[in-house]
């Protein structure tokens, strides 16, 4: 049994270049959106917001010398090629999905109204949210947690290479604690970088649960749907 009914699914461009982080991954793919087809078929209401960082990454781009509006701009042009791929790939599994763009390019994907895309999601499309929030100067993780508020979403989903939120870089400390749960205030005071400072406290504002967890893990994304925890949960103050 489901335990939420409409998510909100983030997911970083490097997700999609498997291994490497860079482009676009075959398996990777099929990985990704067979997990998400799998709670689909349970009813979920499914929102995606997927980022660029496989095709470029604006804000290193401006440390590089570029003008930062510049780059962030490549990066919205960046998300919607991922949202592109990723409509491409469920197409092929029989499902009916939309991409929705915060900046207009209407020769390739639809203009972002919440009308239309709350009306997609109640016929049971997948929605794919890309463009970030239209703005430079914002993450993808920000439009993550704006769509989730917008479309009232019941949980957000990040999905993430690592099994949770630690207290330091598992890869590099070995010793790193896991988070089980932790709160929005922990987040940002203990700068834990589970996902930028704006969109922990747009979701602390508008009491967005958020889950933490391993989506190359086969199976992950539908634990999380029935309510296991195979991650970490952020969540209100107690």
């Amino acid at each position: 049994m489901a335990q939420y009914k409409r998510i909100l699914l983030k997911l970083s461009g490097e997700a999609l270049g498997g291994d490497t982080g860079i482009g676009f991954d075959a398996g990777a793919l099929e990985q990704i959106c067979g997990q998400v087809k799998g709670v689909h078929e349970k009813g979920v209401e499914v929102g995606i917001v997927v980022g660029a960082g496989n095709i470029f990454r604006g804000m290193p781009a401006a440390q590089g010398g570029m003008n930062r509006v510049t780059g962030d701009q490549m990066g919205m042009l960046g998300t919607m090629i991922n949202g592109l791929a990723l409509m491409d790939r469920f197409e092929g599994m029989g499902i009916t999905t939309n991409v929705l763009s915060a900046r207009a390019v209407e020769e390739f994907i639809e203009p972002f109204d919440l009308k239309t895309a709350n009306r997609y999601l109640s016929e049971n499309h997948i929605v794919i949210f890309v463009g970030g929030t239209g703005n430079p100067f914002f993450t993808t993780d920000t439009a993550a947690a704006l769509r989730a508020i917008q479309i009232q979403a019941d949980v957000l989903l990040k999905g993430t290479k690592v099994d949770g939120v630690y207290d330091a870089d598992p890869a590099k400390v070995p010793s790193a604690k896991k988070y089980e749960t932790v709160t929005y205030s922990e987040v940002l005071s203990k700068d834990l970088r589970v996902m930028d400072a704006t969109a922990i406290a747009l979701c602390r504002e508008n009491s967005i649960p958020i889950e933490v967890f391993n989506l190359t893990k086969k199976g992950t994304l539908l634990k999380v749907i029935k309510g296991e925890k195979p991650g970490t949960s952020v969540t209100q103050e107690d």
